[in-house]
């Protein structure tokens, strides 16, 4: 072979290389729900925290929706601000973006969705967009995640629903407000079901499912689309087409939720099945959705929970 073909041939060949190095898809973001206690504890613990941090880096979780108001007699987000900021600080510094987690089971915040609890929902948030006003760039909260859930109310049946329902949203049209008011971007988004898609509703004189209406009104959604299997019937891609194509109409962006823990049926969660068959079915939805705009990726429920499945379970705290 000649020097002028060796030269050709080395040309195509590292011209093809390249071109199946660009066409190697990358891991969606994932992201972790991380309750009252866990978080605490890595706010508390540089250590605890730098090994959690080191567990969420292994496992490629790039987000961590960590929690961010009252638990027991504290409130540290607004009484202890320099523990979040090193928190924050040492996982951007990792590659890890953090999200504020508001809802909590403690609080019951559940009742924010009635009317006179709507100033505790402003409130909560206010509080982390003062956080963050306050905070240099690199100790600032990359966004939102709001856990409230009307379904849980021992009201909610037939009747109620659509009272609860409209409560809900006119709850996140006033945190929507107030981040307005605030001038900051930070995303803002909840946890919502699945099943919203099937509640058709009147609001602000425009019927439409639920979910349409919420992801009208907040940057994002994580869609608790809590199912085990990726395809077919009764599947997590089944559940969450609705809200995607809607997303991608509009503009907004999708994560979609999976379960860990233990529950029933055993549909709802990965519980039980081992790492492979998890990330099999997380390719499946990523061989489906990588390439629309409104896929942000995986949320996982929680971070307990996802430590035990991959057989990793977090230390005890000291």
């Amino acid at each position: 072979m000649s020097r002028r073909l060796a030269r050709v041939a080395l040309l195509i060949a590292s011209l093809l290389a390249g071109a199946a190095c660009a066409q190697t898809p990358t891991q969606a973001s994932r992201a972790v729900w991380t309750w009252e206690e866990p978080s605490y504890a890595m706010l508390d613990s540089p250590q605890a925290a730098d090994e959690a941090l080191a567990f969420l880096q292994r496992k490629k979780i790039d987000v961590v929706y960590l929690y961010a108001d009252a638990f027991g007699d504290r409130n540290p987000v607004e009484r202890q601000k320099t523990l979040y900021r090193d928190f924050i600080r040492a996982a951007h510094a990792r590659g890890i973006r953090v999200y504020a987690l508001l809802g909590s089971w403690y609080l019951h915040t559940e009742r924010y969705v009635l009317p006179r609890h709507h100033r505790k929902a402003k409130a909560m948030l206010q509080r982390v967009l003062d956080y963050n006003a306050a905070a240099a760039p690199d100790a600032r909260f990359d966004g939102v995640n709001y856990d409230i859930e009307p379904h849980l109310l021992d009201e909610w049946e037939d009747a109620t629903r659509p009272r609860l329902l409209r409560g809900f949203l006119d709850m996140s049209a006033a945190m929507m407000e107030a981040k307005r008011k605030s001038g900051q971007t930070l995303p803002i988004g909840p946890a919502m079901p699945f099943w919203w898609d099937g509640i058709e509703l009147e609001w602000r004189g425009v019927r439409k499912p639920v979910s349409e209406h919420v992801i009208d009104l907040t940057d994002y959604v994580a869609l608790m689309d809590y199912r085990n299997r990726a395809d077919g019937r009764d599947s997590i891609l089944s559940h969450a087409q609705d809200e995607m194509a809607y997303a991608d109409r509009v503009g907004k962006r999708v994560v979609i939720g999976l379960e860990f823990n233990p529950g029933e049926p055993a549909k709802l969660s990965f519980h039980g099945m081992d790492e492979a068959a998890f990330e099999a079915e997380a390719g499946k939805i990523e061989a489906a959705y990588g390439k629309r705009p409104a896929f942000a990726g995986f949320v996982f429920h929680h971070y307990e929970g996802y430590r035990r499945f991959v057989g990793e379970p977090a230390p005890a705290a000291e």
